[in-house]
């Protein structure tokens, strides 16, 4: 089969979960022996700064194609999913597998095409903060041209399969992502450069925008009577001035340690070595970050919505969302009892490798492909 992947930045990219979805799903498909071309962005990465090179590539098996892509803020992801989708219906492959729903406006001309296209939704992403009207109003194209016209709708969590029957009258699959099984590595790199030790730390690991609501965390921690120390680990997506007012609200607790956007061995350094990893999004689709801190043993804090609730499913703690007592009440437990802590980071890991995985994934993705389950 030859597929299509749009709607990423960057294949091979940790930037989000989109990301690591479209990479996993393009290497593992392309192993069996598919044909899987993803249409990269063309620009600076956003987190990195890195610049690709224009130049298209063969990784892992996988076609890797930048596109045309209008590098300014509010432009580069709606120009990146035209162009794609003109390089691909070039292509005619079997398949176009749309990710996130703002790239989904475009789909209607694959559609048109006469070629079968495939919607995965991430999240009702027109209900981050981060948007403004036009951005939202667009985003919620998208939306509706998934539901209406994709010939297979995916979606990550049990609360978005209700939303488009409702909404739509669409029947969505329902596909969770995976997960690899993560080895733990000592404390090396995040002592050299923040001055970290194993479970000295809590975790905040991800994009800091308003949705996530890292600044609540940041409320709730500078109440808290404790020695540990709460990191922020990710950058900025369209929203520097809000990255800007957390360090401003973190200003005088000396606690509170930014890192910027980190990978590798420094990544896989602060999971493995955290006292407790702390999700207080508001709104999510299926976070991967919550599913990689699981599988690496961290004991997982998490707002009680649906999205976060049933990846834990028990294995865990939650707090009401967007509150900071609530949230600072689940701190201050947790961090009066170890014992508790480690047990559920142990049962975390259990479940995650159980429940989640990246095989599965695949094998239940190429069926929508092919016409089952729809």
């Amino acid at each position: 089969m030859r597929i299509a992947m749009i709607g990423h930045k960057r294949y091979g990219s940790r930037e989000g979960g989109v990301e690591v979805v479209v990479t996993e799903l393009a290497r593992r498909m392309a192993a069996l022996g598919h044909e899987v071309a993803c249409y990269d962005r063309s620009g600076a990465d956003v987190m990195t700064g890195d610049a690709a090179d224009g130049r298209e590539r063969m990784v892992d098996g996988v076609r890797v194609v930048p596109v045309r892509t209008i590098d300014k803020k509010g432009l580069a992801a709606l120009s990146s999913s035209y162009f794609a989708t003109l390089a691909a219906i070039k292509d005619r492959p079997d398949v176009i597998h749309y990710h996130a729903e703002g790239p989904c406006v475009p789909l209607p001309l694959a559609k048109h095409a006469g070629i079968r296209t495939i919607a995965t939704i991430h999240g009702l992403d027109w209900q981050r903060a981060k948007w403004g009207k036009l951005a939202s109003t667009y985003i919620k194209m998208g939306e509706r041209a998934a539901a209406t016209k994709a010939d297979g709708l995916i979606v990550l969590s049990k609360s978005a399969q209700s939303y488009f029957e409702g909404a739509y009258g669409r029947t969505a699959t329902f596909i969770p992502n995976g997960i690899e099984p993560k080895r733990p590595r000592p404390v090396n790199q995040i002592k050299d450069k923040w001055g970290l030790d194993e479970g000295s730390y809590l975790l905040y690991l991800g994009r800091l925008v308003p949705e996530k609501r890292p600044e609540l965390l940041i409320e709730a921690f500078k109440e808290l009577d404790t020695d540990k120390s709460l990191v922020i680990a990710g950058g900025g997506s369209d929203t520097s001035e809000y990255e800007a007012s957390l360090r401003e609200a973190a200003q005088g607790d000396n606690r509170i340690v930014f890192t910027g956007f980190v990978n590798g061995e420094p990544l896989e350094e602060l999971y493995s070595n955290c006292y407790a990893y702390v999700l207080p999004s508001d709104v999510e689709g299926m976070p991967m970050s919550l599913l990689e801190a699981m599988a690496y043993g961290c004991c997982c804090v998490t707002s009680d919505i649906s999205e976060c609730a049933d990846v834990l499913a028990g294995d865990g703690v939650t707090f009401e969302k967007g509150s900071a007592d609530s949230l600072r009440s689940a701190l201050r437990d947790l961090l009066a009892d170890a014992g508790r802590a480690g047990a559920l980071g142990t049962a975390a890991k259990a479940h995650v490798e159980k429940t989640y995985n990246w095989d599965s994934v695949v094998e239940r993705t190429l069926a929508v492909y092919g016409g089952e389950g729809l």
